[in-house]
Protein backbone atom coordinates (compact mmCIF):
# COMPACT_ATOMS: atom_id res chain seq x y z
CA UNK A 1 0.00 0.00 0.00
CA UNK A 2 1.80 3.03 -0.99
CA UNK A 3 1.78 6.49 1.45
CA UNK A 4 -1.14 8.05 0.05
CA UNK A 5 -3.66 5.73 0.31
CA UNK A 6 -2.16 4.94 3.91
CA UNK A 7 -2.78 8.44 5.14
CA UNK A 8 -6.63 7.60 3.40
CA UNK A 9 -7.13 4.87 6.44
CA UNK A 10 -6.14 7.08 9.11
CA UNK A 11 -9.27 9.34 10.26
CA UNK A 12 -7.90 13.16 10.84
CA UNK A 13 -4.63 12.96 10.00
CA UNK A 14 -3.84 15.90 8.36
CA UNK A 15 -0.17 15.87 8.02
CA UNK A 16 1.07 18.63 5.35
CA UNK A 17 -2.48 19.83 4.69
CA UNK A 18 -3.50 23.23 4.63
CA UNK A 19 -6.11 22.35 7.70
CA UNK A 20 -3.17 22.09 10.18
CA UNK A 21 -2.37 25.48 12.13
CA UNK A 22 0.57 27.44 10.89
CA UNK A 23 3.12 26.61 14.11
CA UNK A 24 4.26 30.21 15.31
CA UNK A 25 8.24 28.97 15.91
CA UNK A 26 10.16 29.65 12.84
CA UNK A 27 12.31 27.00 11.41
CA UNK A 28 15.11 29.02 13.15
CA UNK A 29 13.79 28.84 16.54
CA UNK A 30 13.37 25.24 15.95
CA UNK A 31 16.85 25.01 15.09
CA UNK A 32 17.91 26.58 18.37
CA UNK A 33 15.28 24.04 20.38
CA UNK A 34 17.50 21.30 18.60
CA UNK A 35 20.49 22.89 20.21
CA UNK A 36 19.13 23.07 23.80
CA UNK A 37 18.25 19.67 23.65
CA UNK A 38 21.42 18.41 22.19
CA UNK A 39 19.83 16.74 19.22
CA UNK A 40 22.23 15.99 16.30
CA UNK A 41 22.31 14.67 13.00
CA UNK A 42 23.37 11.93 14.67
CA UNK A 43 20.39 11.48 16.46
CA UNK A 44 18.78 11.70 13.37
CA UNK A 45 20.08 8.81 12.00
CA UNK A 46 19.38 6.78 14.69
CA UNK A 47 16.12 7.54 14.71
CA UNK A 48 15.89 6.60 10.89
CA UNK A 49 17.63 3.27 11.92
CA UNK A 50 14.58 2.95 14.28
CA UNK A 51 11.93 2.43 11.87
CA UNK A 52 12.23 -0.32 10.49
CA UNK A 53 12.83 -2.33 13.17
CA UNK A 54 9.36 -0.58 15.34
CA UNK A 55 7.21 -0.79 12.13
CA UNK A 56 5.75 -4.17 12.80
CA UNK A 57 5.82 -3.52 16.58
CA UNK A 58 3.48 -0.23 16.24
CA UNK A 59 0.67 -1.96 17.78
CA UNK A 60 2.19 -3.66 20.51
CA UNK A 61 3.55 -0.21 21.68
CA UNK A 62 0.15 1.06 21.10
CA UNK A 63 -0.95 -1.80 23.79
CA UNK A 64 1.83 -1.03 26.36
CA UNK A 65 0.51 2.68 25.85
CA UNK A 66 -3.28 2.46 25.74
CA UNK A 67 -2.74 -0.16 28.55
CA UNK A 68 -1.57 2.78 31.49
CA UNK A 69 -4.16 5.44 29.87
CA UNK A 70 -6.57 2.64 30.66
CA UNK A 71 -5.07 1.74 33.64
CA UNK A 72 -5.23 4.83 35.57
CA UNK A 73 -8.67 6.94 35.85
CA UNK A 74 -7.26 10.53 35.91
CA UNK A 75 -5.67 9.68 32.13
CA UNK A 76 -8.74 7.37 31.34
CA UNK A 77 -10.65 10.32 31.54
CA UNK A 78 -9.42 12.02 28.43
CA UNK A 79 -11.07 9.63 26.39
CA UNK A 80 -14.52 9.20 28.42
CA UNK A 81 -17.67 11.16 28.37
CA UNK A 82 -17.39 13.04 31.60
CA UNK A 83 -21.74 12.34 32.07
CA UNK A 84 -21.56 8.23 31.25
CA UNK A 85 -17.76 7.62 32.28
CA UNK A 86 -17.63 5.65 29.54
CA UNK A 87 -14.79 5.27 26.78
CA UNK A 88 -15.66 7.14 23.41
CA UNK A 89 -14.44 4.30 21.57
CA UNK A 90 -14.86 6.11 18.45
CA UNK A 91 -12.98 9.00 19.28
CA UNK A 92 -10.44 6.65 21.59
CA UNK A 93 -10.03 4.27 18.46
CA UNK A 94 -9.47 7.62 15.83
CA UNK A 95 -6.38 8.93 18.30
CA UNK A 96 -5.36 5.17 18.47
CA UNK A 97 -4.77 5.28 14.83
CA UNK A 98 -2.99 8.57 15.01
CA UNK A 99 -0.81 7.57 17.88
CA UNK A 100 0.74 4.64 15.87
CA UNK A 101 1.35 6.65 13.00
CA UNK A 102 3.48 9.14 15.04
CA UNK A 103 5.64 6.29 15.76
CA UNK A 104 6.83 6.45 12.08
CA UNK A 105 6.84 10.04 11.33
CA UNK A 106 8.54 10.78 14.48
CA UNK A 107 11.14 7.80 13.14
CA UNK A 108 10.99 9.30 9.37
CA UNK A 109 10.82 13.21 10.73
CA UNK A 110 12.13 15.74 7.97
CA UNK A 111 11.73 18.51 10.59
CA UNK A 112 10.47 21.16 7.50
CA UNK A 113 7.96 23.58 7.75
CA UNK A 114 4.82 20.72 7.84
CA UNK A 115 6.80 18.59 10.28
CA UNK A 116 6.96 22.18 12.74
CA UNK A 117 3.34 22.70 11.75
CA UNK A 118 1.84 19.11 12.68
CA UNK A 119 3.37 19.42 15.74
CA UNK A 120 1.47 22.76 16.81
CA UNK A 121 -1.69 20.65 15.62
CA UNK A 122 -1.04 17.87 18.05
CA UNK A 123 -0.89 20.40 20.76
CA UNK A 124 -3.75 22.28 19.33
CA UNK A 125 -5.67 19.15 19.66
CA UNK A 126 -4.82 18.53 23.29
CA UNK A 127 -5.69 21.60 24.11
CA UNK A 128 -8.93 23.17 25.02
CA UNK A 129 -8.52 24.85 21.68
CA UNK A 130 -9.28 21.60 19.28
CA UNK A 131 -9.58 18.96 21.57
CA UNK A 132 -12.79 16.66 20.42
CA UNK A 133 -13.46 18.79 17.12
CA UNK A 134 -11.22 16.64 14.85
CA UNK A 135 -13.11 13.65 15.53
CA UNK A 136 -16.18 14.99 17.43
CA UNK A 137 -15.45 13.29 20.75
CA UNK A 138 -17.50 13.63 23.68
CA UNK A 139 -14.89 13.39 26.33
CA UNK A 140 -13.04 15.72 28.76
CA UNK A 141 -12.14 18.91 26.59
CA UNK A 142 -8.85 20.03 27.70
CA UNK A 143 -5.42 17.68 28.53
CA UNK A 144 -3.67 18.70 31.96
CA UNK A 145 -0.04 20.27 30.45
CA UNK A 146 1.13 18.35 33.43
CA UNK A 147 -0.59 14.68 31.88
CA UNK A 148 0.79 15.46 28.53
CA UNK A 149 4.33 16.18 29.76
CA UNK A 150 4.52 13.36 32.03
CA UNK A 151 3.52 10.91 29.65
CA UNK A 152 6.24 10.91 27.68
CA UNK A 153 7.60 9.00 30.06
CA UNK A 154 5.56 6.08 29.32
CA UNK A 155 6.07 6.54 25.80
CA UNK A 156 9.69 6.27 25.67
CA UNK A 157 10.96 4.30 29.18
CA UNK A 158 9.06 0.69 27.57
CA UNK A 159 10.78 1.27 24.26
CA UNK A 160 14.21 -0.17 24.72
CA UNK A 161 12.63 -4.11 24.46
CA UNK A 162 11.47 -3.27 21.11
CA UNK A 163 14.42 -1.45 19.62
CA UNK A 164 16.79 -4.32 20.72
CA UNK A 165 13.87 -6.45 19.05
CA UNK A 166 16.62 -7.02 16.02
CA UNK A 167 19.73 -7.94 17.75
CA UNK A 168 21.82 -4.67 17.47
CA UNK A 169 24.51 -4.24 20.02
CA UNK A 170 23.73 -2.37 23.12
CA UNK A 171 25.30 0.71 22.24
CA UNK A 172 23.43 1.15 19.08
CA UNK A 173 20.31 0.28 21.23
CA UNK A 174 20.74 3.16 23.32
CA UNK A 175 21.86 5.52 20.63
CA UNK A 176 18.28 4.63 19.31
CA UNK A 177 17.07 4.97 22.70
CA UNK A 178 18.48 8.43 23.39
CA UNK A 179 17.95 9.50 20.17
CA UNK A 180 13.96 8.99 20.92
CA UNK A 181 13.95 10.17 24.28
CA UNK A 182 15.48 13.73 22.56
CA UNK A 183 12.81 13.51 20.25
CA UNK A 184 9.80 13.30 22.27
CA UNK A 185 11.28 16.59 24.84
CA UNK A 186 11.47 18.18 21.83
CA UNK A 187 7.65 17.58 20.11
CA UNK A 188 6.22 17.65 23.70
CA UNK A 189 7.88 21.40 24.37
CA UNK A 190 6.40 22.23 21.09
CA UNK A 191 2.70 20.75 21.96
CA UNK A 192 3.01 22.64 24.92
CA UNK A 193 2.99 26.11 23.43
CA UNK A 194 -0.94 26.83 22.96
CA UNK A 195 -1.07 26.29 27.34
CA UNK A 196 1.84 29.10 27.23
CA UNK A 197 0.97 32.56 28.46
CA UNK A 198 1.91 34.85 24.72
CA UNK A 199 5.68 35.96 24.95
CA UNK A 200 6.48 33.44 27.95
CA UNK A 201 7.04 30.23 25.29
Amino acid sequence: MDEVKEKQKIPGYDYGTDKVAKSPITLEEWEELKKSALFSEEDVVYLRMSEEILANQVDDLLKVWRGVIFDHPHLRAYDEDPKTHKVDTEYAGAVAKRFGRWVTDTARAKYDQAWLDYQYEIGLRHHRTKKNKTDHGHTLGHIRARDLLAFCSTIVVPMRPFLAKRGHPPDIVNRMYDAWWKSVILQATLWVQPYIREGDF
